[in-house]
Parts: C-alpha cells; sequence; structure tokens
C-alpha cells in the first residue's frame, strides 16, 4: 500500500491585476465600511485572504512526503528546470511551473492508495483541482468523495471527530503532541506571501518540506493511538 503526506503553499496575483468586477466584489463589505481606519483594515484583510481562494492565487509550491520510502519531493515554483537536494539526501526539490508541478501531483497520485493531509478537505484539494480546471489539467484521482473514506485522512478531520470539537493550526497541535513545529524555523503559512514577494521560493519549499514531515509525525500518533475501527 502507498501512502503519501502531501501539502500546499500558494501565493495571491497582484491585487490590482484582477478584473474591476472581481475587486469591486472582494471589497464590497469594506466599502460599507465609513470608519475609514476600519475601511483600510478591512480592504488590507481582503487582499491578505486573496492568497487563499484558487481563482486570485497560484499554488507556488507542491510537498509529498512518501511514508513507504521515507523520503520527500517539493515542487516549487521557478522559471527555469533545476534540481537539488537536502543535505541529508532525504528531501529532493525541483523547480517547475505551476501547470508541470500539478501534472506531476496527479502523475503521482495515480499510483497512491491513501493520501493524509492536514485540512486537505477544506483547503488543499479543492485548491489544487480547481486549479487544475483552470489550468486544462484533469485530476487522476477524486479527493473530494466521501468525508469518511479511507482513501484521504484528512487530520483536522480527525482530530476533531469531524468537527465535533474546536479546530486549531498544525503548530498547535505540533506543541500539543511534542512534535517539532515548522513554525519553529521561523517561518510560518502567513509569511509565505511576503517571502514569494521578496524571491525567497526556495525557503518556502524548504518550509513546506518541514510542515509535510510534521504532518506525517501528527498521522503516526494518530495511526496508533486514534484509529480505533
Amino acid at each position: 500500500m502507498r501512502r503519501i503526506v502531501f501539502d500546499i503553499e500558494t501565493s495571491s496575483y497582484p491585487f490590482s491585476t484582477l478584473a474591476a468586477s472581481q475587486q469591486e466584489y472582494l471589497l464590497k463589505y469594506a466599502e460599507k465600511e465609513t470608519d475609514p481606519d476600519k475601511k483600510q483594515q478591512m480592504t488590507d484583510e481582503a487582499i491578505r485572504y486573496t492568497s487563499l481562494y484558487p481563482f486570485t492565487a497560484k499554488c507556488i509550491v507542491i510537498g509529498i512526503y512518501d511514508i513507504e520510502k521515507e523520503k520527500s519531493y517539493v515542487y516549487y515554483e521557478s522559471e527555469n528546470p533545476e534540481e537539488w537536494k537536502s543535505e541529508d539526501e532525504k528531501t529532493y526539490y525541483k523547480g517547475l511551473n505551476e501547470k508541470e508541478m500539478i501534472e506531476s501531483f496527479w502523475r503521482i497520485a495515480e499510483k497512491v492508495d491513501q493520501f493524509v493531509t492536514f485540512n486537505g478537505r477544506n483547503f488543499d484539494v479543492p485548491f489544487l483541482m480547481l486549479r487544475s480546471a483552470m489550468l486544462k489539467v484533469k485530476p487522476s484521482v477524486n479527493l473530494m468523495g466521501s468525508r469518511y473514506s479511507e482513501t484521504h485522512i484528512d487530520l483536522l478531520e480527525q482530530l476533531t471527530f469531524y468537527g465535533t470539537t474546536r479546530k486549531f493550526n498544525l503548530d498547535f497541535y505540533c506543541n500539543a503532541f511534542g512534535i517539532e513545529s515548522p513554525k519553529s524555523k521561523d517561518i510560518s503559512g502567513m509569511e509565505v506571501k511576503n517571502l514569494y514577494e521578496a524571491g525567497r521560493i526556495k525557503d518556502i519549499a524548504t518550509y513546506c518540506s518541514k510542515d509535510i514531515y510534521a504532518t506525517y509525525q501528527l498521522y503516526k500518533i494518530w495511526e496508533e493511538f486514534l484509529r480505533l475501527k
């Protein structure tokens, strides 16, 4: 049985490049605000959230951890094809354009029996599937099938018992279960856009590799102690 953990990193297009009607739609609540300070705050927040929508953002990194091989494969946005390895040679990095990254992901997905994510059903999977359609790439697997299927294990679903209890972020769960958090490396998901705009795509790729490994560590705890049948 082949199992992988995967995660994506995204970054929005410049807000000014969106159609005027799209900008108007995204700022409609901010425009109704009469207080100037609050209006600016709402505007900034609306623009910041565009990194989370597949219609206003793109996939800049896809990280895959192969559980059986104990190796990571990280694709990141690059104008020129390039490859390199981590010092311990357990993580392979490859620079590709977005369409090539997504095509590579679906080629791997076709041969996988089980997928593991953290909040994948709410973010990573729908983002990937919609970006695939926008780039004219057909997904090879439907990862938005039954919520209770074991084909896709979304750890956030599992650790909240399908939304029964409060949700926390990956960093919070890692600290609670004694796992080294990817955020402890001085980068968090909130800084991805700033890093991307600063041209630090390889730092984002490295952060993503830490993210998928932390997710794997969390998966092991879930599998040993909480996967009850």
